[in-house]
C-alpha cells in the first residue's frame, strides 16, 4: 500500500457512496458502491483475499468517491459510472447481444422471416426469441403449415418450395387477399400462444381426410400436429396466466457468482441466459448491480414482472428497474426461482474447474511471467514481427494479447515505407516510431511489455526510439529461437541476459503463443501483398488495363490463376472490353507456355 492511499483511507466518510480503483496509469479499473464507504474501501487493504480480488489490489495505487444520499443512489450511480468508464474487473455483459424476432411482413405478398431488428414498417413482429435456433425451429413449423412466399423478389416460375408445399407460388398463381388475411390470422394466434388451437384444427382435418380414405393427405396433417409437439415439448414449464416474466437465481462459491435468468413468455419458459463472472463485493450488492446492467442492454427487454430470490432486495430492485418485482413464497414461481438457483450451483462447479484451467494458462501466467522478470505483471503485451523476402516488400506486425490472451480487433499492420532492402533493424525503428507516436497523440493505453521476435539488435534498436525518441520507460524483451525454429529463449534486461524460465512452464507456454501469433500474422500479411504486387505485375504492360481495371479484376478474381482460367465472358462480365480481354487471355496463356 502506498503512502498516498493510506492517507485517504483515513479520511473516507461514513457514508454511503460509490468509489472508483485507479491503476498506475490513472485508468479506472474498477467501480463499486457501499453502504459505508469507511469499511467497504478499508476491506480491500486489510486482511486476506482471495486470487482474482488479490490481482485487482495489486494493481491499485489510487482511489476516488462520491458521496450519496441513499444505497438506491448509490447503485444507480454506479451503473452509469460502470457504463461510462467500462472498468475490466466489473462484471461484463455480453453488450453485443442481439436477440432474434420473427417478422411478419406487410407486403401484398407477405413473408415469414428471421430478423434482429425491429422497424416502423407496418410489419408484425413477435420475440424476442433468446435463442436464434429455437427462433429458426419455430419459422420451420410455421412454414410447413402455412405456405406463404419465400423468396424477396417474385420469380418468373415456381420453386422447390412450391413443389414442397411451402409456398402458393404468386409469382405464377393468383393468391386472394382473403387467403392470406386468413393465414396472418392463424400464425398471430399460434404465436400469440395458441398453438393448441391449431392443432385442434389441424387434427380434426386429420380425421376428416381418413374418412375419405385420403390417407396421404391425412400423414402431412399428423406430421404438422407431431412438428408442433415436438417443437412445444422444449417448453417444459407452463403458467395458466399467459404472462411474460424472468426469472432470477443466483450461486455464488469462492468468489465467483453465477446468474441463471429464465425467460417465461407467453407462461412457457422458453429459454434461459447464463453468466458467471467474479464478484468483489457482498453477493447481494453484486446482484443488483447485475440486475441493472442485464436490462441496460438495448435487446433485454423488461417483461411484465420479474422474479427474485429470497435474499434480494425488492424494493430497490423495483425502484431501480420499474417493473413488477415478486419474491414468490409457496407455487410454481416459487419452484421457478429454485429451479434457476439449482442450474446456477451446478452451472458454477461445471464451470469452475475449466475457469481455474484457463486462468492458469492466462492471468497465472502473465503474473509468473512477471515475477521472472522483476517487472509488473504484463497484463497488456504488445509484441512485433518483421517480414521480407530477401529485401522485398517489408512489413511488419503487431499482436495484443491481454490478461494473457489474443486481443485480435487491437492487432495492426505495418508496410514499411522509409527502409529499402532487408534491414531488421532500421525496419524495428520505423514501425516502433509510427506505433507509440500514434499511441502517445491518441491516448491510447500503453503495454506494460514489448514483445520482440528477434535478437539483441532488433531488441536494442526499439529500445533506442522508446527511449532517445519518445522518452518512454516500457520494458522490452525478445524472444529467440533455436535451430528449429522454435521458441528458445526470453532476453531482457541492461545489459541483456536469458532469463531463465521452465520449457514446461505456462509462462514460456505464454511467450510461444505469443511469437507463434506474430509470425504468422506477418507472413499472412507479407503473403497477401506479394500475391497482390503478382496479381498487378502481370496486367502491367497490357494496353487498357490501367489502375481502375487492375483493382476491379483483382476484387472479381483475387489471384493470377482464376485470372487465367477465366473465359472470355466472365472477362467481359467485369466490364472489360472485349479486345482488351482477349489480350489479358493471351498474355497470360503466352506467360504460362513461357
Amino acid at each position: 500500500m502506498n503512502e498516498k492511499i493510506k492517507n485517504k483511507l483515513a479520511l473516507l466518510p461514513d457514508q454511503s457512496g460509490c468509489y472508483l480503483m485507479k491503476d498506475r496509469q490513472g485508468t479506472i479499473i474498477y467501480v463499486g458502491k457501499a453502504k459505508v464507504l469507511r469499511n467497504r474501501v478499508r476491506s480491500y487493504f486489510t486482511g486476506s483475499h482471495d486470487a482474482k480480488t488479490q490481482r485487482l489490489v495489486a494493481e491499485i495505487e489510487d482511489f476516488e468517491y462520491i458521496i450519496t444520499s441513499s444505497n438506491l443512489e448509490a447503485l444507480i450511480l454506479e451503473l452509469n459510472l460502470i457504463k461510462k468508464h467500462d472498468p475490466k474487473y466489473n462484471i461484463m455483459l455480453k453488450d453485443d447481444k442481439s436477440y432474434p424476432f420473427i417478422k411478419l411482413t406487410a407486403e401484398r405478398h407477405p413473408r415469414l422471416i428471421i430478423t434482429r431488428k425491429v422497424k416502423k414498417d407496418k410489419a408484425k413482429y413477435f420475440g424476442p426469441y433468446p435463442n436464434a435456433h429455437a427462433a429458426n425451429e419455430t419459422k420451420k413449423l410455421l412454414d410447413r403449415l402455412y405456405p406463404l412466399r419465400k423468396c424477396i423478389n417474385l420469380p418468373d416460375k415456381v420453386c422447390l418450395y412450391y413443389h414442397m408445399g411451402q409456398c402458393l407460388a404468386p409469382c405464377v398463381n393468383e393468391v386472394a387477399e382473403e387467403t392470406y388475411r386468413e393465414m396472418i390470422s392463424e400464425i398471430t394466434r399460434f404465436l400469440n400462444g395458441g398453438h393448441q388451437r391449431v392443432k385442434e384444427q389441424l387434427r380434426a382435418k386429420m380425421n376428416e381426410a381418413a374418412e375419405k380414405l385420403e390417407f396421404e393427405r391425412a400423414k402431412e396433417y399428423r406430421d404438422q400436429i407431431s412438428h408442433i409437439e415436438a417443437t412445444m415439448e422444449k417448453q417444459k414449464i407452463h403458467m395458466t396466466d399467459f404472462t411474460d416474466r424472468d426469472v432470477f437465481g443466483y450461486a455464488v462459491d469462492k468468489g465467483w457468482m453465477c446468474v441463471q435468468v429464465f425467460f417465461v413468455r407467453q407462461g412457457k419458459l422458453i429459454e434461459r441466459d447464463v453468466s458467471l463472472f467474479p464478484i468483489y463485493d457482498e453477493p447481494e450488492q453484486e446482484f443488483l448491480t447485475y440486475l441493472g446492467r442485464f436490462y441496460d442492454q438495448p435487446n433485454h427487454f423488461k417483461p411484465k414482472e420479474v422474479l427474485l430470490p429470497s435474499e434480494a432486495d425488492e424494493v430497490v430492485a423495483e425502484k431501480l428497474l420499474e417493473v413488477k418485482i415478486v419474491k414468490p413464497q409457496k407455487g410454481k414461481k416459487k419452484e421457478l426461482v429454485k429451479l434457476a438457483e439449482k442450474n446456477a450451483a451446478v452451472a458454477l462447479t461445471e464451470k469452475f474447474a475449466l475457469i481455474e484451467k484457463d486462468e492458469e494458462r492466462t492471468v497465472k501466467a502473465v503474473e509468473k511471467l512477471g515475477e521472472a522478470m522483476n517487472i509488473y505483471p504484463p497484463l497488456r503485451i504488445e509484441a512485433f514481427d518483421n517480414s521480407n523476402i530477401q529485401g522485398t516488400d517489408p512489413v511488419s506486425a503487431m499482436v495484443v494479447f491481454i490478461n494473457g490472451k489474443p486481443e485480435k480487433k487491437e492487432y495492426r499492420k505495418y508496410k514499411i515505407k522509409t527502409v529499402k532492402g532487408s534491414d531488421d533493424y532500421g525496419s524495428m525503428r520505423e514501425v516502433i516510431r509510427r506505433r507509440y507516436s500514434r499511441v502517445l497523440k491518441d491516448g491510447l493505453p500503453l503495454p506494460d511489455l514489448i514483445v520482440i521476435d528477434g535478437g539483441k539488435g532488433q531488441i536494442e534498436a526499439a529500445k533506442d526510439v522508446l527511449v532517445n525518441e519518445l522518452s518512454l520507460e516500457i520494458p522490452v524483451a525478445g524472444l529467440a529461437k533455436d535451430e528449429k525454429h522454435r521458441t528458445s529463449q526470453l532476453l531482457y534486461g541492461d545489459p541483456l541476459e536469458v532469463i531463465p524460465l521452465k520449457h514446461n512452464s505456462q509462462e514460456f507456454y505464454l511467450l510461444q503463443r505469443i511469437q507463434d501469433e506474430v509470425h504468422r500474422f506477418a507472413i499472412t500479411f507479407h503473403r497477401q501483398l506479394r500475391g497482390k504486387g503478382a496479381f498487378q505485375s502481370v496486367l502491367d504492360e497490357i494496353a487498357g488495363v490501367g489502375p481502375k481495371r487492375k483493382r476491379l479484376l483483382l476484387k472479381h478474381f483475387g489471384s493470377v490463376k482464376k485470372l487465367r482460367e477465366a473465359t472470355l465472358e466472365e472477362l467481359r462480365s467485369v466490364g472489360i472490353p472485349e479486345k482488351t480481354a482477349i489480350e489479358i487471355q493471351t498474355r497470360l496463356q503466352n506467360q504460362e507456355a513461357d
